[in-house]
């Protein structure tokens, strides 16, 4: 059993409502924290026979005989479930905790929790393992700072941060990712045999139920490319014409890599003012291990060598910093990317009631004048306190006016 960083917002969660709804890739935890959260509660599976059929025969009866505290696996199994789920909460609308449901994929899950549970249910996204969670430590106090707006005094408390990891956990994490079950086990065969069986029943089950029409061949293609290109700007017809497969289906193979939780599609941020920027979508692996698995980099040399390390990387950090602030108590903020039709980009930016934060992303561990000019000019521009460096940097410190170094141990 992990201590998820989620642990406490899904407590509070069932504190404010009857029903929470757990979203995430298959694998990632979701059922195992849901059980640790409420481990008296009775479960029941929906991609299990037995459970699917006393579920659906006779909803009133299953009910009657589970009126509360009860956990419901893969929810999209049923999408009936949601409407029958309004009325049982309708008939006593004020009392709280009373479902746990989960699923792996939002592409109409969440269409028939909007529908049906409006202001009924929490939603939480749950990610695989960040890597505090694979080392057993507490989220980093970085993200203390998004609880309130940003200001120069944040810059004295980001020198004041020790390290949340070492070097060398940042980097395994950032080569195999977050997986429980194949990181727990600590065995490369296990690990490799784990991660090829993963990606094979994603494609030829999960996928093939959803979408029994679509052609899984040349999908397992598009996602095998697309582990190439994470941390990148997609280039949507440039990838259809490599992979023979028009430009439409490219944006539906986004849209499905995004629904089950492989792929997160990172807008770019824009202002009505600023036409000059690139709108072209850019998106991350949601977990560093399986791309890396797909892209046959299997251990820390090949890694340090791969040809896309550095953008690989930025995936894993903006991954890893998305995780941290949805664990953290911050609501209404976005994440986008910033890039100019000259190229001038930054790779993160934060939006929220804290403010507006820039982060710009380097594998290395120093980094040139030139290569900050665009995220100097952006804070400037924007009269923001500050931006941050994040790198494989030994310590915090201040780099340029208004620009702190994070070292990616610190997140």
């Amino acid at each position: 059993m992990i201590n998820r960083n989620l642990h406490k917002k899904l407590n509070t969660l069932l504190d404010f409502f009857p029903a929470v709804i757990i979203l995430g890739a298959r694998q990632c935890g979701k059922t195992t924290l849901a059980k640790m959260i409420r481990p008296e509660w009775a479960y029941f599976d929906l991609e299990r026979f037995q459970d699917f059929e006393f579920i659906s025969r006779d909803f009133e009866f299953f009910i009657k005989e589970n009126p509360h505290s009860i956990i419901i696996d893969e929810a999209q199994q049923y999408p009936e479930l949601f409407s029958h789920l309004r009325c049982v909460i309708d008939r006593d609308r004020e009392v709280k905790n009373r479902f746990i449901l989960t699923g792996s994929s939002s592409l109409d899950l969440i269409k028939n929790v909007s529908q049906s549970l409006a202001g009924r249910v929490g939603i939480i996204e749950l990610n695989t393992l960040k890597a505090n969670e694979i080392n057993s430590y507490p989220l980093s106090d970085f993200y203390k700072i998004f609880e309130k707006p940003l200001g120069s005094n944040c810059i004295e408390e980001i020198k004041k941060l020790k390290p949340a990891l070492s070097h060398d956990q940042v980097m395994d994490a950032f080569l195999k990712g977050g997986y429980p079950e194949p990181i727990l086990e600590n065995n490369q065969f296990f690990y490799d045999t784990w991660m090829e069986n993963y990606f094979h029943t994603y494609v030829q089950r999960d996928i093939r139920s959803l979408f029994p029409r679509l052609d899984l061949i040349k999908y397992q293609r598009f996602i095998s490319m697309l582990s190439a290109l994470s941390g990148t700007i997609i280039n949507r017809s440039q990838v259809g014409r490599s992979l023979n497969i028009s430009e439409k289906s490219i944006r539906d193979y986004l849209g499905i890599a995004q629904g089950s939780y492989i792929w997160r599609n990172i807008p770019s941020y824009a202002r009505d003012s600023q036409r000059s920027l690139t709108k072209m979508p850019r998106g991350n692996f949601q977990d560093s291990g399986l791309s890396h698995f797909l892209q046959r980099v299997t251990n820390r040399e090949q890694l340090v060598n791969y040809s896309n390390v550095g953008s690989s990387f930025e995936a894993f950090v903006i991954e890893e910093i998305i995780r941290g602030i949805e664990a953290a108590n911050c609501t209404n903020w976005n994440y986008s990317y910033y890039r100019t039709r000259n190229g001038a980009e930054i790779d993160l930016i934060l939006q929220g009631t804290f403010g507006l934060l820039p982060i710009e992303i380097k594998f290395g561990t120093s980094v040139k004048m030139q290569q900050i000019q665009t995220l100097k000019k952006f804070v400037k521009d924007n009269e923001l306190p500050f931006g941050i460096l994040l790198n494989n940097g030994e310590k915090v410190q201040m780099i340029a006016d208004k620009i702190i170094q994070l070292p990616a141990d610190y997140i």
